[in-house]
């Protein structure tokens, strides 16, 4: 089932963003056809999941991924949501806080095995999942800092302040999930 899911999704998702890139190089859109070939790869990537024997990663983990990639390269930034709705931008971040802490709780359960989670730390889990989504905002602000500078000149249209907000964001909804992993460590 998970299986079928990935495959379903990529391909959809490809298929879609390849449609759009189309298009928007028809059309002479440099910069959204540019996001639609990111769109491609980005709808690429869990294909290499289905290399792996154990798949960790449940089924809502893999359709929030499609659902945040639809959200912020599609209505984002080709539909223009980032420009026209403030809070577009943040809820975004906020999300993928939220779903870094859950990849995070995911790996934890691939990583260490069953009979050892119990010696493990409440602390060590709650570190573990609040650092891997900071990590994951930072990486992300070093890639729109980066895309500035080379390509686009439009990812971080609120420079240092939209920096700030989008790192407290991010911070704010792993923050969520790594205290719900303190709170919840043997049901995790």
């Amino acid at each position: 089932m998970k299986r079928k899911l990935i495959i379903f999704l990529s391909v959809g998702f490809i298929i879609f963003m390849a449609a759009l890139c189309i298009y928007y190089l028809v059309k002479g859109d440099s910069s959204r056809w540019q996001v639609a070939l990111g769109g491609i790869f980005a709808g690429a990537l869990p294909l290499l999941l289905l290399r792996l024997k154990n798949n960790p990663f449940n089924i809502p983990i893999i359709v929030s991924y499609f659902i945040f990639l639809f959200c912020s390269l599609f209505l984002g930034s080709i539909k223009s949501f980032y420009l026209h709705l403030n809070w577009w931008d943040s809820t975004l971040h906020f999300f993928k806080g939220i779903f870094i802490g859950c990849i995070g709780i995911s790996l934890y359960k691939r990583w260490i095995p069953e009979n050892v989670r119990n010696d493990v730390s409440h602390w060590i889990l709650f570190l573990f999942v609040l650092s891997l989504s900071v990590l994951a905002s930072v990486i992300w602000e070093i890639y729109e800092f980066v895309g500035d500078l080379t390509i686009a000149h439009t990812m971080q249209r609120g420079g240092n302040k939209d920096t700030m907000y989008d790192l407290i964001f991010g911070l704010v909804g792993g923050l969520i999930v790594a205290l719900y992993a303190l709170v919840r460590k043997h049901k995790v």
